[in-house]
């Protein structure tokens, strides 16, 4: 059975590439285009993983990350941070959050994958 991922990404050219690059390594992906609509998506589907942005309308991932760890059902899935965000400032609070890791972009699909096959181990 292949592992879900949902990706969380304003851009729909980097949702493309998300999805190009985690279909092509053999997982399901589901995708959402910011933080509001990642949790409307959520209500219906478990992914093993999540990939979400930082910078994003109505939602950012700050508060997309806190909404997920607030549900029961959801407080162990992991959740990478995909974000062109450098700052350690941003870092620590994704971390706060309940972010599991941060990736930067651009990414390379080779490690995205590698991470996470490892956050899902």
């Amino acid at each position: 059975m292949s592992m879900t991922v949902l990706t969380v990404d304003d851009s729909r050219a980097m949702r493309d590439m998300l999805r190009q690059s985690l279909v092509a390594a053999g997982f399901r992906v589901i995708q959402a285009e910011d933080g509001v609509h990642g949790l409307e998506v959520l209500a219906s589907e478990m992914p093993d993983v999540i990939v979400t942005d930082i910078n994003m309308p109505r939602m950012d991932g700050f508060g997309f990350i806190q909404a997920v760890r607030q549900d029961e059902t959801r407080r162990g899935t992991p959740v990478l941070v995909l974000t062109t965000e450098v700052d350690t400032e941003k870092k620590n609070r994704a971390r706060e959050a309940g972010a599991t890791g941060w990736i930067v972009k651009p990414f390379d699909p080779v490690k995205l994958v590698d991470a996470i096959r490892r956050v899902m181990a």
